[in-house]
């Protein structure tokens, strides 16, 4: 039998088995999580008390890898970490 869920509260599912089980989203290991992501953005705030930034996404990327990002997403007008790159 399921418990009910009270007002306020919500489930959210796991990610797919074929996604990233942080950010729920198909992506290279190598590559940042999507802070856009709804699944990693209420598991983050769960844990952190705040959205994740794509600084948070980066966190785990080769130096090479985020320099791409950053530009990437400079050409787009997001800008990662407060600084234009």
């Amino acid at each position: 039998m399921r418990t009910p869920i009270k007002d306020g509260e919500m489930i959210i599912l796991p990610p797919a088995a074929d996604c990233c089980q942080v950010c729920a989203r198909k992506h290279a290991p190598e590559n940042p999580h999507d802070p856009q992501s709804l699944y990693w953005q209420v598991v983050f705030h769960r844990e952190h008390g705040r959205a994740p930034t794509w600084e948070d996404g980066l966190a785990h990327c080769t130096p090479e890898v985020r320099a791409l990002w950053v530009e990437g997403l400079a050409k787009h007008g997001v800008i990662v970490g407060g600084a234009a790159p």
